[in-house]
C-alpha cells in the first residue's frame, strides 16, 4: 500500500519523536506549512 505524501510526513515525523514545530524548524519553514502539508492541504511542488 503506497502512502500519500501528508502520511509520509506525518509517520516520518512521528517515527522521529518529533512535533510539527520541531520539524519545521529543521527545515526553515513555518509550523503552519508543516501542519497543512501533514493535512494534505498544501503540497509542495516538484521542480
Amino acid at each position: 500500500m503506497k502512502l500519500s505524501l501528508a502520511a509520509n510526513i506525518s509517520k516520518l515525523r512521528k517515527e522521529h519523536s518529533m512535533t510539527q514545530e520541531q520539524l519545521a524548524e529543521a527545515l526553515g519553514v513555518t509550523f503552519a506549512s508543516v501542519s497543512k502539508w501533514e493535512r494534505g492541504v498544501s503540497q509542495t511542488k516538484g521542480y
